[in-house]
């Protein structure tokens, strides 16, 4: 039995476990629609509360004093530096907010985020999950508008970091899904999803390489156009989701398939098949809520057909692009794809201000031309992350994480809500 096959019982094992502790605990009852934990305790302090107290304006207010009404808002300029794109320079907004009464109502969240790089890159990306009364609906976007540029590799984890060869591109993917309560936490869904890919070129250095580069050997190997590439078509869904909060969950689960079919109807450049597996489950190792342990299983599938390049399934390829943390986005692509993590999140100070998290993740992918199969091999990954609660009422936090891979591979990744 191979290492990798072991480690992936190890994590399956890992997973079985948690949930059946956590249900253990849990009154057996129907799943409660996903709502809010209630309010926290009146020690809690955030980032807005802090700058209030050193403007001498006003005291600290207890958090359950203060109404769930109206938009819970923060605002984080943003600044990063790699090869690929310079320096780069944004904004990223996040909204929390309820549409309807927050007892019988989960907490929407909504994230607008834009940048802009010194190699004229650019960025806007719009991101939702929203409830409306009474759950009654929930519906999901990714949307992203991207002129940007990503290195490429070969399919399989059987890659080295010297083998990149950069593209440039821009990126066009508009994806919503509307879903329907048929029982309290239970969904299903439809929608489209569009992804498209274009005026696709050598990027920085690639020139000489380009023709050699694993994107056009693929491209021209099953008969995709080099310049633009498009993946297009309906998806059906079906959900569950009791957690206590899509922002900052500390109890409950979230279980999704999604299958996207894409036709040339719709232009798309072949006719493929895409399945998504998506679990989330959380248990609170303290009944004060103040120490979590959270677990995410993620599978991104190809099942039919054969998927253009840059929409196989490859790490940071999910809605926030937090998979894989620890590699550079694109890092490590294939037919299939499995992802596990595990994350530790506690409070440093009693009043909620400060708090830290640790993960351990691992990354599997197959490549069916070299016969590499899911958990061969593993693409461990871990790291740490500091936490600045900025609204206590959402439990919106600033986060801030460090990540490290194989190879010596690492990165730094700056967000307004929990990686999962």
């Amino acid at each position: 039995m191979t290492t990798g096959r072991i480690v992936a019982i190890g994590i399956l094992i890992a997973v079985t476990f948690l949930g059946a502790t956590a249900a253990a605990q849990e009154p057996k009852a129907e799943p409660a629609p996903q709502a809010p934990a209630g309010p926290a305790p009146s020690t809690d302090v955030d980032l807005l509360d802090v700058i209030r107290m050193r403007r001498r304006k006003e005291a600290v207010t207890p958090a359950e004093t203060v109404p769930n009404t109206g938009p819970m808002l923060a605002f984080v300029p943003t600044i990063s530096s790699k090869p690929s794109t310079g320096l780069a320079l944004g904004v990223l907004a996040h909204g929390a907010f309820f549409l309807g009464d927050p007892a019988t109502t989960g907490i929407s969240s909504a994230a607008i985020g834009a940048n802009v790089t010194t190699r004229k890159q650019a960025s806007l990306t719009a991101r939702l999950n929203t409830f409306t009364r009474d759950n009654a609906f929930n519906i999901q976007g990714d949307n992203r508008f991207l002129w940007t540029s990503q290195d490429t590799f070969g399919l399989g984890l059987q890659t080295e970091d010297s083998d990149a060869i950069n593209a440039r591109f821009d990126h066009f993917r508009v994806s919503e899904i509307l879903y329907m309560a048929f029982r309290p936490g239970l969904y299903a869904g439809a929608g489209l999803h569009v992804n498209i890919h274009r005026d696709i070129g050598p990027g920085k250095d690639a020139d000489e390489e380009w023709d050699s580069s694993p994107y056009v050997e693929y491209s021209r190997r099953y008969g995709f156009p080099l310049d633009g590439q498009a993946s297009n078509g309906p998806a059906l869904s079906l959900l569950l989701d009791t957690r206590d909060s899509v922002i900052n969950a500390s109890r409950g689960w979230m279980a999704g398939v999604t299958y996207r079919p894409y036709f040339a109807a719709f232009g798309s450049d072949s006719a493929w098949q895409q399945l998504l597996l998506d679990v989330r489950t959380y248990r609170q190792l303290k009944a004060d809520g103040r120490h979590t342990l959270a677990m995410w299983a993620y599978g991104d599938f190809v099942v039919g057909g054969v998927a253009p390049y840059f929409a196989l399934p490859s790490t940071g390829n999910d809605t926030y692009g937090r998979a894989g943390r620890g590699y550079v986005e694109g890092r490590f692509r294939g037919d299939r794809l499995a992802y596990g993590e595990l994350e530790y999140r506690g409070t440093l100070m009693a009043n909620g201000l400060l708090g830290v998290v640790a993960f351990l993740n691992a990354t599997s992918v197959s490549n069916r031309e070299t016969g590499e199969s899911l958990f061969d091999d593993l693409a461990p990954g871990g790291g740490a992350g500091l936490r600045v609660r900025f609204n206590k009422r959402s439990k919106t936090n600033i986060c801030i994480d460090l990540g490290w891979g194989r190879g010596g591979s690492r990165g730094l990744y700056l967000g307004l809500q929990e990686a999962f």
